[in-house]
């Protein structure tokens, strides 16, 4: 009998993992608790308007191309991805009572260069070395850092990375707005380093100078968009999922991870227990000789296992931040909207104040003094701008994201909500001011408002957070809750709640983590691709997977 794998979830992460895990020979069982699967990577249609409710920005491409390629498959078989020739289009905040002086970021970098040195003399060449660095730092991580389970670190130090040990030190223990400072003057080339960030759910003055590498992602190697909206992204590893032999049940709500006590022992000194399975909703227990949670972190280790089985208990969390929720703004428009590119990003002059009000002054601050902005830096995607299917004809579609502070009772009762919904009319009209539409918002004709107490009720995001645990030093690289239980053996997570972190790429390579586990392979690259079929059954005694399969783990 195929060894048994329930995964609790259906994310990108999820769906990549059961993929994997089903290539592999495991009899996979998927359970995603709402009507279909991708989590925050969502989409929805009304009115004639279709919008992608999560990732909006198809980055580090060669990450999908080699999870693709683990399962056999192309990405060009099933994406049709379009290179955006204006990257984005940046709005500073305007001096006066006018709107904003634009400025775009093309494809070409060259022409980027020649733009950044009319914003300040040298910063042509500046912005061109920062690139390279972001380039070098960028392949460093791929090769040495995001493909491991920091089961081994001493694996990810090779030759060139100790070669390195004093640049990456630097990286790792300054904020990036340090090292951006470094590079320019002008505040909003500043802010042209510094967005990613946002990203990875913090702010450029609390993530380490390392991702700095996310420079590369668009000034150098570009931004894509894959026609159709970031959900075709899901469809595509739902089919290939189900083409692998997962079974994939909808509307399967997991309320516990059910765990038969077992003593410690020396391979697994703080073990209490073993998984048998998950119960749903309905009482039914699925059973399992591995588990693999893809849901939000806080919430697998506070609700779905029992106080004796968490390895990260409540007052772990009490002293760790979530990072940035959201505001998003849903919205279709009449008419053209020329002003605005695909990706519009509106940078107030007082960012520090900006993200000091989102996320507070310490590590962990309580939601009370926590402040929504007035003015905002924010995002705004136009899809309709190059796939015209998103939207009726002589319509728009915009879908706005306001950084928000991760508190989970914003938009929970009527009140709150009536609040949301003037924010939303507030934001509106500061994109419309700012881009040069006066009559923006009145030109609306459908929406929708999304906010943090919708992702608790519909992720059970901890405290409401839009992305999962911020990028901090401390909890990053292998300062990130790992991706295997102390406590619980055969109990894996993936996602944006474990290593290597945040965002769609990231919940992708998780899932390849928790192969290496299964595997017992240590190494900090990725894993040669194509994997072949039944790969599993060469897992080696180490591996989660063996150990399972004989029933070690009780």
């Amino acid at each position: 009998m195929r060894g048994r794998v329930v995964v609790v979830g259906g994310g990108v992460g999820g769906l990549a993992t059961a993929a994997l895990l089903a290539r592999g020979g495991a009899q996979v069982t998927l359970l995603e608790r709402h009507d279909q699967v991708g989590g925050r990577v969502g989409t929805t249609t009304f009115d004639g308007f279709r919008f992608d409710t999560g990732p909006s920005w198809y980055f580090m491409p060669e990450v999908v191309e080699h999870l693709f390629a683990l399962l056999g498959e192309r990405v060009e078989d099933h994406l049709d991805l379009v290179q955006l020739e204006h990257a984005y289009r940046v709005f500073p905040e305007p001096a006066g009572a006018g709107p904003a002086v634009p400025l775009d970021v093309l494809a070409d970098p060259e022409l980027n260069w020649k733009t950044f040195e009319g914003l300040e003399p040298g910063a042509g060449e500046a912005m061109r070395a920062y690139a390279a660095d972001s380039t070098e730092a960028y392949r460093t991580a791929l090769d040495h850092f995001l493909y491991t389970t920091f089961e081994r670190p001493d694996r990810a130090l090779s030759a060139d990375v100790l070669r390195r040990a004093g640049t990456l030190a630097a990286l790792l223990t300054r904020p990036l707005a340090d090292k951006v400072a470094r590079a320019v003057e002008h505040p909003v080339l500043r802010q042209v380093l510094g967005y990613h960030a946002v990203f990875l759910g913090s702010s450029p003055y609390r993530v380490p100078a390392l991702y700095s590498l996310m420079s590369h992602l668009d000034l150098v190697d570009g931004v894509r968009y894959p026609r159709g909206g970031m959900y075709t992204l899901v469809e595509a590893l739902e089919r290939v999922a189900r083409a692998h032999g997962v079974a994939i049940r909808t509307g399967a709500d997991v309320t516990a991870i059910e765990v038969d006590d077992a003593p410690r022992t020396v391979r697994h000194p703080r073990r209490t227990g073993v998984a048998r399975g998950v119960r749903l909703a309905t009482g039914e227990l699925v059973e399992a000789d591995v588990v693999v949670s893809g849901a939000d972190r806080h919430h697998t280790e506070t609700a779905l296992l029992s106080d004796a089985h968490r390895s990260l208990p409540e007052p772990w969390w009490e002293r760790r931040g979530p990072g940035i929720s959201a505001l998003l703004v849903l919205a279709g428009v009449r008419g053209e909207l020329p002003e605005l590119a695909h990706h519009s990003l509106f940078f107030t002059r007082d960012w520090p104040g900006n993200f000091t009000d989102i996320l507070g002054d310490g590590r962990s601050t309580d939601p009370a003094a926590l402040r929504v902005p007035h003015a905002a830096s924010l995002y705004v995607s136009r899809t309709s701008a190059t796939d015209p299917g998103a939207a009726p004809a002589g319509h728009e579609n915009l879908f706005v994201l306001v950084p928000f502070p991760a508190d989970a009772a914003l938009g929970a009762d009527p009140a709150s909500r009536a609040e949301l919904e003037a924010h939303a009319d507030r934001y509106l009209d500061q994109v419309g001011a700012w881009a040069g539409v006066a009559d923006l918002r009145a030109r609306v004709v459908t929406r929708r408002v999304i906010g943090p107490a919708d992702f608790a009720r519909d992720f059970s995001a901890w405290r409401g957070t839009a992305l999962g645990m911020e990028h901090t030093l401390r909890q990053s690289a292998m300062f990130r809750p790992g991706d295997a239980s102390a406590r619980v053996p055969n109990l894996l997570h993936v996602g944006g709640g474990t290593i290597p972190g945040v965002g769609l790429p990231m919940c992708l390579i998780s899932a390849e983590l928790v192969v290496k586990r299964l595997l017992g392979e240590t190494s900090a690259r990725p894993l040669p691709a194509p994997l072949r079929p039944g790969y599993l059954d060469a897992a080696r005694p180490r591996g989660l997977w063996r150990t399972a399969r004989q029933g070690g783990h009780r």
